[in-house]
């Protein structure tokens, strides 16, 4: 079983977790007290640019393509859990 922390970016390369830094926080808008009160959004940030797991190559694509730096957000569901698995 694959481990939910994974990145999968090409076949053959993954990025453990432990290059991805989550950070969650209150959502913003309508949705009651749930919302409001609970770090349901989910935020994760990944440096290409700094990543050992991927190959010279490929860290040059990406970067050309993406940036130094990535950084993805979701905030479209009511759980934390939810949100990370979008972001």
């Amino acid at each position: 079983m694959a481990d939910p922390d994974e990145l999968r970016v090409a076949p053959g390369v993954v990025v453990p977790g432990t290059e991805l830094a989550w950070r969650f926080s209150a959502s913003g808008g309508a949705g009651g007290q749930h919302v409001n009160t609970a770090n349901t959004r989910a935020e994760v940030v990944w440096d290409i640019a700094g990543s050992p797991s991927l190959p010279e190559p490929l860290r040059e694509r990406l970067t050309a393509r993406l940036g130094p730096v990535v950084a993805v957000a979701a905030s479209d569901r009511r759980s934390q859990r939810r949100n990370r698995e979008l972001a």
